[in-house]
């Protein structure tokens, strides 16, 4: 089994909480984790329908038989439970009591807000991070072929081929996850729309133009953004708001967190396909935003990451905010180092008055440049301390 790396903060939680809710998107490897770092603990899946129907119909009598705790897997698919864990967990001082996962970020913070606030802690789960999944290689991954697998657990684990899998997932999470969050009548437009999404990855997000290219209202986008938003399927980059006198973009970027998925909706399935595709920098750009995603969510930080663009075109793919510096960050899918790698980060050097920068492409020459830019291969990037 690959070592996660969410697993030492996972124990540090149950230490000092008496409760801890694992979520993430179907399939991250949510089950694995918590059953090898709870080997002790009783596990029960919420999917089954005949614990979930006694969970639903007799919530004090379900929790009666694992008043020890447990795992309990799927967890927001019984929130009658909740009001009832709360009053387990209140009558007793006991850490790491009871172990939640949920596939949907949505429906059990909106539970653990409204019952067990200050009583859980959350973690988020993504797929494999590449740190994970070569953790102690010397050799470089292939970005092509990462971006084109993906990194989902089963594809790794199972040895299923990309192409089959994604199609597979796609079809069960429309299915089943999308139907529990929200009551969507025609999913053949629902899918499409996800394939008109993928096609966008990297690019501001416009509800008007996705709207009319879908055949639906622009609430109906906004409200399906946010079901792939709270199931893990996308992640909406926040532009930065300081503005340097400039008047900027205020609206979000769009990025699935595997970019597996996003071949597989774009019809991608082969390197040379890859290769040759308008979106493969894009696809490269949502390879390095979401390892640096999972730097933060697998050690339990806030994510403090950015872009910035202003209304004349300029732009920074990424700003890294630590509170009191900013790094802006530019992602390059070449692997030939050229001048125009550097032009959005002298621009914004001169209008912050920093003198900072970080070129992170796909080549594997390093540079520290007098103007305080540095260029960077991703995947050392992703392994270092930014």
């Amino acid at each position: 089994m690959i070592e996660r790396i969410a697993s030492q903060k996972v124990l540090q939680l149950s230490k000092v909480f008496k409760s801890v809710a694992i979520t993430g998107p179907r399939q991250s490897g949510k089950t694995t984790l918590v059953k090898s770092l709870f080997p002790e603990k009783v596990y029960l899946s919420l999917e089954n329908p005949d614990t979930r129907r006694f969970a639903i119909e007799d919530p004090r009598g379900f929790l009666n038989g694992y008043e020890s705790g447990a795992i309990f897997d799927e967890v927001q698919r019984t929130p009658e439970l909740f009001s009832y864990l709360q009053e387990i967990l209140d009558s007793s001082q006991e850490a790491g009591r009871f172990i939640l996962t949920g596939s949907n970020n949505f429906l059990l913070q909106q539970n653990i807000s409204q019952s067990l606030a200050g009583r859980v802690a959350i973690l988020n789960l993504l797929p494999f991070s590449t740190d994970e999944l070569f953790a102690g290689s010397k050799a470089a991954p292939d970005e092509n072929e990462l971006i084109l697998k993906g990194l989902y657990p089963p594809i790794y684990d199972m040895g299923i081929p990309p192409e089959d899998w994604y199609p597979n997932y796609l079809r069960t999470y429309i299915d089943r996850d999308v139907r529990q969050i929200k009551n969507i009548t025609d999913l053949i437009v629902f899918e499409r729309f996800m394939r008109f999404l993928a096609g966008r990855s990297g690019q501001e997000l416009n509800l008007t133009s996705l709207a009319v290219e879908t055949g639906v209202d622009t609430k109906t986008i906004q409200s399906w953004i946010g079901i792939l938003e709270s199931s893990f399927i996308i992640y909406l980059l926040r532009p930065h708001y300081k503005n340097f006198n400039k008047t900027l973009i205020k609206r979000p970027k769009i990025y699935f967190y595997d970019t597996g998925l996003v071949c597989s909706l774009l019809g991608i399935i082969s390197k040379d396909q890859l290769l040759q595709h308008p979106l493969r920098g894009s696809l490269f750009e949502s390879l390095v935003v979401t390892e640096l995603v999972k730097k933060r969510t697998n050690t339990g930080k806030q994510i403090n990451l950015y872009y910035w663009r202003d209304k004349t075109g300029h732009e920074v793919d990424v700003i890294i905010d630590n509170g009191t510096s900013l790094l802006p960050v530019e992602i390059k899918a070449g692997k030939t180092i050229n001048s125009e790698f550097f032009k959005s980060l002298i621009y914004w050097n001169k209008l912050s008055g920093q003198k900072s920068g970080l070129i992170v492409y796909a080549g594997d020459q390093e540079e520290e440049r007098s103007n305080g830019i540095n260029v960077m291969n991703w995947l050392s990037m992703v392994r270092s301390n930014i």
